[in-house]
């Protein structure tokens, strides 16, 4: 017989909510850490054997496992079949719950949740803080690998959370209404930084550095009215979030549903895809 979970109170949970839960039956604890190097990625897998783990959490690969093996670009969104092999693997079925975390700044673990959600999977939330804040408050950690009970995941897939080249070139020309939001640093917005060929943002665009929605020491979220201040020019209407491979972009997608906007696609492609074509403009500013 299966058992369901408590509710999850928010698309956040905090570590003390999830202390207290830990184990429960039909609650799934994820971690999908992935670090920067050089030239690309590598996954969080090594840390998260060797170096500990929430206990009981699971690791999802969210470069080859979760992302389509044959994209042109990193992370490309997988299909509805592999996602759902992978997400079943992991013991996420129709009723299960889903606590998310990495030990980065939450686009990982924003980037898993927008993924379920797109598929059709409502009961997940991202853990506010990550490993980052579970650790400096003391709390237990474990080493080596989890079992997972494998489950049988149905996708139900949401088109519209996701927006691909075209649908972004209709909303430059006016054909759509829709606020550009790009998700990237500072410096790689402003032209200024960046490993693309051709550096810069999309035409129309606001810029909101995903990194500036969470406290830079604790990596917690911003309150509701610190996230406010910062999403402002995305505020009532449509909007298309980008950053350069997917990723921070799900990071402000995820902080825009924290406020109740439900009008929110990604641009899977992003930067990766936009900047790879000379005729697609780009624009920079001081």
């Amino acid at each position: 017989m299966t058992v369901d979970p408590a509710p999850l109170p928010s698309p956040l949970v905090t570590t003390g909510w999830l202390a207290e839960r830990l184990g429960e039956p039909g609650l799934v604890v994820v971690d999908a850490t992935v670090f920067p190097v050089a030239g690309g990625y590598v996954t969080g897998d090594e840390k998260y054997l060797l170096e500990g783990h929430i206990p009981g959490a699971l690791f999802a690969d969210l470069i080859d496992d979760f992302s389509d093996p044959e994209g042109r670009f990193p992370f490309t969104r997988p299909d509805a079949a592999r996602f759902a092999a992978a997400a079943g693997a992991l013991g996420i079925g129709p009723g299960t719950a889903v606590v998310v975390y990495d030990a980065a700044l939450g686009q990982w673990a924003s980037r898993l949740w927008w993924l379920l959600r797109s598929f059709g999977h409502d009961r997940a939330a991202v853990l506010d803080g990550g490993l980052t804040a579970w650790l400096a408050e003391g709390r237990p950690v474990e080493t080596g690998h989890v079992e997972a009970a494998p489950a049988v995941f149905v996708a139900q897939e949401r088109p519209e959370l996701w927006i691909d080249k075209a649908g972004v070139e209709r909303i430059l020309a006016g054909e759509e209404s829709a606020t550009l939001v790009c998700a990237t640093p500072p410096g790689e917005f402003a032209g200024a930084a960046g490993s693309r060929p051709r550096a810069g943002h999309i035409p129309g665009s606001v810029s909101v550095p995903a990194g500036r929605l969470v406290d830079p020491g604790t990596r917690v979220f911003l309150e509701e009215e610190g996230l406010r201040t910062a999403l402002a020019p995305a505020l009532g209407g449509r909007v298309v979030a980008y950053c350069g491979g997917g990723i921070a972009a799900t990071a402000a997608a995820f902080a825009l549903a924290l406020l109740g906007e439900e009008d929110v696609a990604v641009y899977d492609g992003s930067l990766n895809e936009w900047a790879a074509d000379p005729d697609a403009p780009l624009v920079t500013s001081a």
